[in-house]
């Protein structure tokens, strides 16, 4: 079976931003999709850690709040990359978003701390909606725009998703000290009702799904799909490796315990008429504010040097882990908010090249009926590493390990990613010369 072909595209500005907003009704819609969904994720995102925080007072409640908002997507990845592969992934998405608005909705049953277990419940509900979800927005992309714009397309909705975290941690925490958390979660579930609505007027084809005839439910279990999908990976170095990419990215779990953990305890912004736990709140904000301009910026500026040529995305890929690893090793030792902050953005400038150019190659060397199982693949050992990282990164400040401790410790580890890629580069480049 022969990998797709290398893409041939359009030298990335930010014209070419405008032109496929302008010209692509599809993608605009699912872009505008994610504006919407994704500030309101941002703001509850903080709502939850803020209020595990506050009724526990332990790290851990955070650190468990976030593995189960991503481990049960590795669990669930399978079956999910399954489904996108035989259904519409127009509809898989939709019925994600109402699904989700319910539960974000029943976050509002949760007063006290022996309630906390509710929390718990309804995250892993989320999560498990959010593991059909991702993957069938990934895949797809390549049906709805031109193959010379994939890179832009991906680019913009790595940029979008950082200008997202900025307003979104900006204004989530501004509307949390002054409305209070109840108004953060109403938000957050009307921009799923908004973001359903969006994808509910996208026209566009889906060959995948109408190749295997009518979906049945016993295809759940069968696991013939998911050991092909296995073997299509297999046959592919390129790929194989590639969708290891962000599997390696393992700062991204231990980044929000200590943004909750030091927005609290360091970072928090002291101003006249606030309380303590608005004034962590806000210490955290600008925390994940700075790792959203550290995002916008990364693929923006790159995207322009690496084009559509696989090796530059490649070395591009190479270089974001030493700035991930750069900034969150300098993070550790960062006296004041605003040099934290830099080192905040040095950290997710680097960390954001390998989430949109690895999602790039795999667009890039996937066909399409098997798009679906690679991505979800690809986010399910992704949310591993985050779920394993925020678990013993709770476990070792609730220890008494300073937070800047593990800060710089996790930076540092992320020099191994960075060998074995640059490894795995090599080994590539190689296997071409031996076979031209």
């Amino acid at each position: 079976m022969e990998i797709a072909p290398e893409l041939q595209v359009s030298p990335v500005s930010f014209a070419s931003y405008a032109r496929l907003l302008r010209s692509n009704r599809n993608f605009r819609r699912l872009w505008s999709a994610q504006i919407v969904s994704e500030i309101g994720d941002w703001f509850y995102t903080l709502a939850i850690y803020n209020l595990l925080l506050q009724l526990t007072g332990r790290a851990g409640s955070v650190a468990l709040a976030l593995v189960l908002q991503v481990l049960p997507q590795t669990f669930i990845g399978p079956t999910a990359g399954v489904v996108n592969d035989r259904l519409r992934r127009k509809h898989v998405m939709i019925a994600s978003d109402i699904g989700r608005t319910v539960i974000v909705f029943c976050m509002l049953l949760v007063r006290s701390k022996e309630k906390v277990w509710l929390v718990y419940a309804l995250l892993v509900a989320e999560t498990l909606l959010a593991a059909f979800f991702e993957p069938a927005r990934n895949a797809v992309i390549p049906n709805i725009v031109e193959r010379e714009d994939t890179v832009v397309a991906n680019t913009l909705s790595s940029t979008t998703w950082s200008v997202n975290l900025m307003l979104g941690a900006a204004l989530g925490g501004l509307v949390a000290a002054l409305l209070g958390r109840d108004a953060v979660f109403v938000l957050n579930a009307l921009s799923f009702m908004v973001s359903a609505a969006l994808l509910a007027g996208m026209r566009f084809s889906e060959p995948h799904a109408s190749r295997g005839g009518r979906f049945k439910a016993r295809e759940l279990i069968d696991f013939s799909p998911i050991i092909a999908g296995i073997r299509y990976v297999r046959s592919h170095a390129r790929l194989r490796s590639t969708i290891f990419v962000k599997f390696g990215n393992l700062v991204i779990g231990p980044s929000w315990v200590l943004f909750t953990v030091m927005g609290q305890n360091e970072f928090a912004v002291h101003r006249r008429g606030l309380t303590l736990e608005r004034s962590a709140f806000l210490g955290m904000s600008l925390l994940l504010g700075a790792r959203g301009l550290g995002a916008l910026l990364g693929p923006v500026f790159t995207a322009r040097w690496a084009g559509h040529a696989k090796r530059r995305l490649e070395v591009a890929i190479f270089w974001g882990y030493l700035g991930t690893a750069v900034g969150y090793t300098m993070l550790g030792v960062a006296g004041r908010l605003w040099q934290a902050c830099l080192c905040v953005m040095l950290a997710h400038f680097g960390s954001s090249i390998l989430w949109v150019f690895s999602t790039t190659l795999l667009q890039m060397q996937t066909e399409d009926e098997f798009r679906g199982r690679v991505f979800a693949a690809d986010l399910g050992l992704c949310m591993f590493t985050i779920a394993a990282g925020a678990y013993l990164a709770g476990v070792f400040v609730d220890s008494g390990l300073a937070a800047r401790s593990v800060a710089s410790v996790s930076g540092m580890l992320m020099l191994i990613p960075a060998i074995l890629w640059g490894l795995s580069m090599r080994r590539n480049a190689a296997n071409e010369l031996s076979t031209a």
